[in-house]
Parts: C-alpha cells; structure tokens; sequence
C-alpha cells in the first residue's frame, strides 16, 4: 500500500486509513476472482494500482457531485474504486456481465458500501436513474457512449469519458460543452455538458 500512497500523494490527492484498508481488501478479492474469472488482463499489483490512480485523478479537477454512474464497470475501474473513495456520493455501477457484476456485488457487501448499487443490465434498459455524473472507461465511442445513455442523462448531466490520446476524432461534431484534460500515461480525460 505504500506505492499507492505514494502514487496518490505525488498526483496530490490523499486518502485516510479506511479508504486503504477498503483497497486492500478490494485487491485481495480482485485477485481471488480475477484468478478465476479472467476480469482484467493483469492482477499484478503494479497494474492495478496504476488503474486505481487513473480511477481517482478526476478527483483532481471534478467539482463535488453527489450522484454517478459508471457505465461498464467491470472489475471495478473507475466506479468502484470512486464508491470507495467518496462514501456519501450516490454510486450506480453498472454492468451486465453476470460474472462481473457478482464480482462488484461481493466488494460491494464485503466492504459495506451502502452508497453502492450494482445494475446487471445494459444501460439502455436502466431508466429509474439520473446521476449527476456518467462515467465510462474503454466500453465505446463517444457518440455511441451518449446515445446508449441518453435515458439516465438530461440536460444537467455530464459525462466523463476516460480515453487515450486518440480521442479527437471521437468528439468531432458532437454539439457539447467539451473540455479534455490530461492525466497520466497517455490518459485523456473528456467532460462533456450540455450548452
């Protein structure tokens, strides 16, 4: 847990003891499933920390927010790891992967996160939610990722899309408030808002 500290410290975000205990037990289960269950292509510790740093750095530029879903969850990046971090924003995971979502679902009893809700279905059939933030990390394209969305989202939401450096052609022409903020190994991450 020292790397991750020290990770986080030197991107300047810090978190108390609780968060680190709830990472650890995060990583132990990550890595029982994962053996198991293929979730991620690495369980090396270097890996997944790396992920978890990437998962909380938009806590460096976000304004708060008390509400979000993340759209392809998976084996947890960014929205579990943001649920652990921010325990009194209203977190709705969503993934229909039903071995995925068993996963999430046992972090999330394992670590009693009652801000957590695990959705096991596409996003286009979820239509009882409307967050304030719309995360995704590597699930589709932009103008895919907004269509498929379209029902959790309204004219106060914004999506934060976790990209590479070959975004641009991704956001060319869509109608939104678009602002790309750099963030660590090649990671671009795009805000989009409602003009």
């Amino acid at each position: 847990m020292t790397n991750l500290k020290n990770s986080l410290r030197d991107v300047g975000l810090s978190f108390d003891d609780d968060f680190f205990e709830k990472i650890k037990i995060f990583k132990t289960i990550l890595k029982q499933w994962g053996a198991t269950h293929n979730l991620t292509s690495s369980l090396d510790d270097i890996f997944i920390e790396k992920n978890i740093v990437d998962s909380l750095y938009v806590l460096k530029f976000l304004k708060q927010f008390d509400s979000f879903a993340d759209i392809g969850t998976g084996a947890g990046y960014p929205g579990l790891i943001l649920a652990i971090a921010k325990p009194d924003t209203k977190c709705y995971l969503i993934e229909p992967n039903r071995k995925k979502s068993a996963f999430l679902g046992f972090v999330v009893a394992s670590l009693k996160l009652k801000n957590t809700k695990i959705i096991s279905k596409k996003v286009e059939l979820c239509n009882d939610i409307k967050p304030q933030l719309v995360f995704s990390r590597a699930v589709t394209n932009v103008k895919e990722l907004l269509k498929i969305s379209s029902n959790i989202s309204n004219k106060n939401t914004t999506h934060l899309l976790y990209k590479g450096s070959n975004y641009k052609d991704e956001i060319e022409g869509i109608n939104k408030n678009i602002k790309v903020i750099d963030g660590l190994n090649h990671r671009r991450y795009v805000v989009l808002k409602q003009i």
